[in-house]
């Protein structure tokens, strides 16, 4: 055989990105540990790419993601002169609901669990517009005899707020097992059954809802690419049953994790795309929306857009008719979190303290993950700005709780703290906290 011809597709993205050789290497070894795959490849790989030699199956999905993330932009195989295949296309597009229950089944394996993990967050997803999916779910296999109604709508709903209390109160490793055998055994085939149109598209909607808590879990977990595909699944659930609140809060989901994995741009397009989705938001909602554009906005250095949107979710939070009752979990204690999102992304620490503590002694007790977070993060601060007791006692705090939960975000708050605090360990506070910690940490979160 000739040698291969170059892939000139490949080398006209290469050369746009203006990297080295070693440069894109190291963004591919990058991406992989985040995946979860690490790699080692240097510049021999990469010039063999460029000479038309195919890259291996599992790395073009990342080679495709670092090109995307570089250039801002969806780069797809065609475009990098790799050829598809069936696998990369996925053989084919099942429906709506095969492809729920195929995802759920996968979830509820604990043998799949470790590979349903190794997914990459994509910047270059392509989200759905309202109007693109409104009425747009394809007609599903139905039920030759059963019907649903309302109280099975119903039924859907109660457990996904029931199971949404769990992940407040224990974390995402506990109760997202439950809403992924839920989904798959009672909620997905209700889907499949026959009914009242009105009572069809209330059924999606509740579905819809639940694939966005399960989303949610997979995040706290931090399986990003997972978290991804139950985020679409949702969406196009909710736009199948003309549910714009579910469309939006997922969407304004989609944005918190995007910005939480510092990807500002992403998170700024998303909340923007969950702010338009939705004209005729009451104040509550507002607020729920504008808070997270601020923290994006703040996040790509837009100072004025970000303290623009923080002011309108403050005055709709003061519009709205019961600042006790929250928009799910939206109240004034998570405009306050936002408040110190902002101050921080722009630089004012000390404020962002501020807001944080305040933020802290309003927020509802049932709230116990986001607790144990919010005060890792206040400690975190306060030990930047040089207040290693004042931090200690905060960590302190978020110890009370930390035992109950299955968090993959508190585990990475607590690992963060064991580093901090480890150099000062001949302060009395560090090294009591210390031994305190070590008693209620799991090993694998321990330095080595």
């Amino acid at each position: 055989m000739g040698n291969p011809e170059p892939n000139a597709g490949l080398e006209r993205l290469y050369r746009e990105t203006g990297w080295t050789l070693r440069q894109f290497a190291q963004e591919i070894n990058r991406l992989g540990t985040e995946r979860g795959t690490p790699l080692r490849y240097r510049e021999p790989s990469v010039h063999q790419w460029l000479k038309g030699h195919r890259p291996k199956e599992d790395v073009r999905p990342l080679i495709l993601e670092a090109l995307a993330r570089k250039l801002r932009r969806p780069v797809t195989h065609s475009e990098a002169g790799f050829r598809t295949t069936p696998t990369d296309q996925q053989l084919s597009h099942p429906s709506t609901v095969e492809g729920l229950l195929d995802l759920g089944r996968q979830d509820m394996d604990p043998s799949r669990r470790s590979i349903l993990g190794v997914g990459l967050f994509s910047v270059a997803l392509t989200i759905p517009n309202w109007p693109d999916v409104v009425g747009r779910m394809e007609v599903v296999q139905r039920g030759d005899v059963q019907r649903i109604g309302m109280a099975d709508v119903q039924t859907v709903s109660a457990m996904t707020e029931r199971i949404s209390e769990l992940d407040d109160q224990f974390g995402g490793r506990t109760a997202r097992p439950m809403a992924a055998a839920f989904l798959v055994n009672t909620a997905a085939p209700y889907l499949r059954m026959e009914g009242p149109e009105s009572v069809r598209k209330a059924m999606m909607g509740a579905v819809s809802d639940l694939c966005y808590l399960t989303g949610y879990m997979a995040v706290d977990e931090g399986l990003h690419g997972l978290a991804q595909k139950y985020y679409l699944k949702a969406l196009e659930l909710a736009g199948a049953s003309e549910d714009h609140l579910t469309f939006c809060t997922t969407l304004r989901g989609m944005s918190v994790q995007a910005v939480d994995l510092g990807h500002g741009e992403q998170a700024m397009r998303l909340a923007d795309a969950a702010a338009a989705a939705s004209p005729q938001a009451g104040p509550r909602m507002r607020a729920f929306l504008a808070g997270q554009q601020a923290h994006a906005a703040a996040q790509t250095g837009n100072r004025v857009q970000a303290q623009r949107y923080l002011r309108e979710a403050e005055v709709a939070m003061e519009k709205a008719e019961s600042q006790s009752k929250a928009f799910g979990s939206y109240d004034p204690s998570s405009l306050l979190y936002h408040t110190s999102q902002v101050r921080y992304e722009l630089g004012d620490i000390a404020g962002s303290i501020e807001a944080m503590e305040q933020s802290d002694r309003i927020r509802q007790s049932v709230y116990r993950r986001a607790r144990v977070r919010h005060r890792c993060t206040l400690a975190e601060r306060q030990f930047e700005l040089g207040h290693l007791e004042a931090a200690c006692q905060t960590w302190n705090l978020a110890l009370d709780d930390y035992p109950s939960l299955q968090s993959g975000r508190a585990d990475d708050r607590i690992r963060t703290m064991h580093s901090r605090i480890r150099p000062f360990l001949k302060n009395h506070a560090a090294r009591d906290l210390f031994e305190r910690a070590r008693l209620v940490t799991p090993e694998r979160l321990l330095p080595q």
